[in-house]
């Protein structure tokens, strides 16, 4: 059985109080930005479970991926645009990222 939206929204809570989501001054509630996407991510689960286990995993990491991916790249350009240089973290992603490239 698949976890519900209630459910999926207190993990992300319990991550985020780990490592917090900076929302700014966005014009959205919190609880609704959260709400709104457990929707869509139990949607897509929801929808990659019909075609079976091994491709529903791949779906869900693609996702993931693609995210991780998205997070990146706003990260670098919110940096950029404050005139900042690259934090330790994405410098060193960076830097693995091209030696892996070269291999």
């Amino acid at each position: 059985m698949m976890i519900n939206t209630a459910e999926l929204v207190e993990l992300i809570r319990e991550v985020e109080a780990e490592d917090p989501i900076d929302y700014g001054d966005l014009p959205y509630a919190e609880e609704e930005l959260r709400l709104l996407v457990c929707d869509q991510v139990r949607d897509i689960a929801g929808r990659a479970e019909e075609l079976g286990e091994e491709e529903s995993r791949t779906v869900l990491l693609a996702v993931a991926a693609k995210l991780v991916l998205e997070n990146l790249v706003l990260h670098v350009r919110l940096m950029q645009a404050q005139g900042l240089a690259l934090d330790d973290s994405c410098a060193a992603l960076f830097r693995r990222l091209r030696g892996k490239a070269g291999s």
